[in-house]
C-alpha cells in the first residue's frame, strides 16, 4: 500500500466499480424481464401505445358550387390541360 494514500482513497475506485457492476446487472435483469413483451407486439397487430384507429372512412362531404364557381373551375381545368399539352 502506498504510504501517502489513505484507505478511503483506495476504497473509492472499488466502491465505484462495484456500483457499476450492480447497475449493469440490474439493467440486464430489467431488459430480460421486458423481453417477452418486445416479441409479443410483433404478433399483435394492435399496438398498445397507439390510440384506437377508425375502421371506416369519414363521411364524404360535398359543397355545391355556384355557376360562376363552376365556370371558373372549368376554365382552370382547361388552362391546366392546355399547359400539359404544351400550348
Amino acid at each position: 500500500m502506498p504510504e501517502n494514500v489513505s484507505v478511503l482513497q483506495l476504497l473509492g475506485p472499488v466502491v465505484l466499480a462495484l456500483a457499476a457492476v450492480l447497475w449493469v446487472m440490474g439493467l440486464v435483469r430489467l431488459l430480460r424481464r421486458n423481453r417477452p413483451e418486445a416479441t409479443s407486439w410483433q404478433a399483435d397487430p394492435m399496438l398498445p401505445g397507439l390510440p384506437h384507429q377508425r375502421q371506416t372512412a369519414p363521411a364524404l362531404e360535398a359543397v355545391e358550387l355556384t355557376p360562376a364557381e363552376r365556370d371558373a373551375f372549368a376554365g382552370l381545368v382547361r388552362r391546366l390541360g392546355d399547359a400539359r399539352d404544351g400550348h
